[in-house]
């Protein structure tokens, strides 16, 4: 059968998708045909009806790094209620959920495995996907592996070589919103993408209406903040650009507020408020990935850190094509604690500090004990010191074969 009817008898009989939006049928035909796919719509394009219709053509385990908890439990959910098997492993995954996803990949058999990036530091994660015969590698929110990006996230680094590692390589599938020509790039190079079909459509979203409220007193943008959300109908999200301003701006409106300070139970209990129809307010640490469809605003406390964020960020509203509001209460003085927060990436005397101290193998707490970082921390720098060709990460951290000096390392990663 032709592949692209293929997808289509797919997409209609096993998912349930009686049509297929722009974008969706050239990509999955893509990946179904074994071939690596750079696919950028639009929010609320149905990107993962993408690599959810390749993964049954192509018959066999299908790996998704996804980096949202509640996004995982809401596809896997999705799937299981099709028929599919789906197994989401993270930090909350018991043993139970692990040996059921080993079993998966040891039989080869039509599923998927979502796995969160940072399951990736595990050697035992590593060493069971290095033997897997995983037919397709989805990796979502795929603008999270550019350091151009806006929401670039260390862990991602580790993908180039999870793909490189597996017995026959899989068709792999980079799915984003939002990535402009540098960001596109480094996701292909990054992500070792061979002759990729690059799938990419317009960004509009007529049914969003933009409006930008400018202020030159702080009072009189939290008083308009405080008014939007409540002359808006339905319900939606508020972003802020600080977890204070999110606690304050919720204890005012009366609802939950999500911020990447709070413990892992109280971000999931936030996630469910929102998912069951409630407004709330956030920092940028929230909603990448949620997919509720009847959002009716998103109102921004302050300008966010670029366009691309900006462009995300709205995105959560009008997903059942219904009419919605994005509104930017902005204040000039907004675009200090902007530019203060673009200077929070590592910092490359750290870098440098790491890769000098990783000049025998070591392990991670003794790496932790000899440079006097947090875990947490260094597990970051690690990714990015690997990236660089600095170090190999293993079950020890191990100098690499002609590795540049600390210095050149450290730089490497941003250029």
């Amino acid at each position: 059968m032709e592949i692209t009817a293929s997808v289509r008898q797919i997409a209609r009989d096993v998912l349930g998708y009686p049509e297929l939006r722009p974008g969706q049928l050239e990509a999955a035909a893509a990946l179904a045909d074994g071939r690596d796919c750079l696919a950028i719509l639009p929010s609320g394009a149905g990107k993962s009806a993408i690599y959810q219709i390749a993964a049954v053509a192509l018959g066999g385990p299908a790996v998704v790094v996804s980096p949202l908890l509640a996004l995982q439990r809401e596809q896997a959910d999705a799937l299981r209620a099709r028929g599919l098997t789906a197994i989401a492993v993270n930090a909350l995954s018991g043993a139970p959920a692990r040996r059921e996803a080993e079993a998966l990949l040891t039989g080869g058999g039509t599923g998927f495995i979502f796995l969160g990036p940072e399951q990736l530091a595990r050697d035992d994660v590593r060493d069971y996907l290095a033997r897997a015969p995983v037919r397709l590698f989805a990796v979502d929110e795929a603008h999270c592996i550019a350091s151009w990006g806006h929401d670039f996230r260390p862990d991602y680094l580790r993908l180039g070589g999870v793909i490189e590692a597996f017995p026959a390589r899989p068709a792999v599938a980079a799915l984003t919103a939002t990535a402009a020509p540098p960001v596109r790039q480094e996701i292909a190079g990054r992500l070792g993408l061979r002759d990729p079909r690059q799938v990419i459509r317009d960004f509009d979203r007529p049914e969003i209406h933009l409006a930008v409220r400018s202020f030159h007193r702080a009072d009189d943008q939290r008083a308009a903040v405080l008014a939007a959300v409540r002359e808006q109908a339905g319900s939606g999200l508020v972003y802020t650009a600080t977890r204070g301003q999110a606690e304050a701006y919720a204890a005012q409106l009366g609802v939950r507020y999500y911020h990447g300070g709070l413990a892992r139970a109280d971000r999931l209990a936030a996630q469910r408020v929102f998912e069951g129809g409630a407004t709330i307010v956030a920092t940028s640490a929230f909603g990448m990935g949620m997919d509720r469809p009847d959002v009716r605003f998103v109102v921004h406390a302050s300008v966010p850190a670029s366009l691309d964020e900006y462009y995300q960020e709205i995105g959560r509203c009008g997903r059942d094509g219904r009419p919605a509001a994005a509104i930017c209460c902005y204040r000039a003085e907004d675009l200090g604690l902007v530019r203060f927060f673009a200077g929070g990436m590592p910092d490359q005397d750290d870098l440098a500090a790491v890769a000098a101290a990783a000049d025998r193998p070591l392990t991670r707490r003794e790496l932790a004990d000899r440079t006097q970082m947090p875990p947490g921390r260094l597990a970051g720098l690690l990714d990015l010191l690997e990236a660089a060709g600095a170090i190999r990460l293993g079950r020890q951290v191990e100098p690499a074969r002609g590795r540049p000096a600390p210095a050149q390392a450290a730089a490497r990663p941003w250029k």
